[in-house]
């Protein structure tokens, strides 16, 4: 069973991606319907950074599960043993 510490960390880590989805959705979704000079605007990036913090965010987890994959492939490297 989780610690109430775990289920703590758990449950932030939820709420947060939540918030993200829901505030990525009305940018990418809704607010191109929205007028330009409507208030809703003055809270979100402008649209170009729409695509560009996902694909930088999409090579940081490649680079880290890539290093993670290296760093597990060195450590389980057992030497061939000469006959």
């Amino acid at each position: 069973m989780a610690t109430g510490v775990d289920q703590a960390a758990g449950m932030s880590l939820v709420i947060l991606s939540l918030l993200l989805f829901t505030y990525y959705s009305v940018w990418v979704i809704v607010l191109p319907f929205v007028d330009s000079d409507h208030v809703l605007h003055k809270y979100f990036l402008p649209r170009e950074y729409s695509v560009i913090l996902p694909g930088i965010a999409a090579v940081v987890l490649l680079l880290c599960i890539g290093a993670f994959a290296m760093v597990v492939m060195w450590k389980n490297h057992k030497p061939k043993k000469v006959d």
